[in-house]
């Protein structure tokens, strides 16, 4: 568990945080006792949950690798960045184009403290992080550390993985998304990962209901409320599937249909 010595004002190490849960259920180090607390809840609901987070995060590896070494993507604007857990997008991007320039969004304060791993570039290249609340497009895209760092003239990968969920109708979630795609060059792409309760809809349901039980309500959404995000964009082969079915690697092996609750494309805007 952390002992970095963050602010105690800015943290509420009493009630599970998103970020912090999903740390202790990948296996990482930085949560609290509430976290712990709901991670177990969690998985005694769906014991699979884990898997599904891990498969969700391979997904974010395997588009990356593929914008960078296939679409010849060179920046990148993450959105809902979480507790930096290596090897991060940068690392990927930049260990295959080391000019590559990344900007990570997050509203979490553990993850502004931990940002100092999210900016250890490589040399030819650039990280910056920006303190955000993504239901706030305007303020993300009018941050000087994203006009600083990435040139909105040239293609951007924009990447939203794993949480959308946690945004709810009244929100306007595509509302959101079409308004950080908007200023996004002609070239540009949208990887994203959708919460969805298709694959296993009781305990989807139970999940959810234990996020909202400790303050943090769900919106998980079927396969054409997925696809939603994606209208006006050229998806990229296989389209819209379940996250381990896109361009699956040995990282899919073994995983089953039932144990992942995510959907996952990549568009490309025209």
């Amino acid at each position: 568990m952390p002992d970095d010595g963050w602010p105690a004002d800015r943290i509420d190490t009493a009630s599970p945080h998103p970020a912090r849960i999903s740390d202790y259920l990948l296996g990482g180090k930085d949560y609290y006792p509430a976290d712990q607390e709901a991670g177990e809840a969690l998985c005694r609901e769906w014991p699979a949950l884990p898997v599904h987070m891990r498969a969700s995060r391979d997904f974010m590896h395997r588009t990356v690798r593929h914008l960078a070494a296939e679409e010849g993507i060179r920046q990148f604007l993450d959105i809902g960045t979480g507790i930096p857990t290596s090897p991060n997008l940068h690392e990927i991007a930049q260990g295959i184009a080391p000019d590559s320039r990344v900007v990570y969004v997050a509203n979490d304060p553990i993850v502004l403290t931990l940002s100092q791993g999210l900016l250890s570039s490589s040399p030819e290249g650039r990280t910056a992080y920006v303190e955000a609340d993504m239901r706030d497009p305007a303020a993300i895209l009018s941050a000087p550390a994203l006009r600083e760092t990435l040139d909105l003239s040239r293609p951007v990968a924009l990447t939203v993985i794993a949480i959308v969920h946690f945004v709810l109708d009244e929100d306007d979630a595509y509302g959101i998304i079409r308004r950080l795609l908007e200023p996004l060059a002609p070239g540009s792409f949208l990887a994203m990962s959708v919460g969805t309760g298709d694959s296993a809809p009781d305990e989807a349901r139970r999940v959810a209901d234990e996020y909202a039980a400790r303050g943090m309500p769900m919106r998980l959404r079927d396969r054409a409320e997925a696809a939603e995000f994606f209208r006006g964009l050229d998806l990229v082969a296989p389209g819209l599937t379940q996250v381990h079915k896109w361009r699956p690697d040995a990282s899919c092996d073994g995983m089953r249909d039932g144990d992942i609750g995510m959907y996952g494309a990549l568009g490309r805007k025209a």
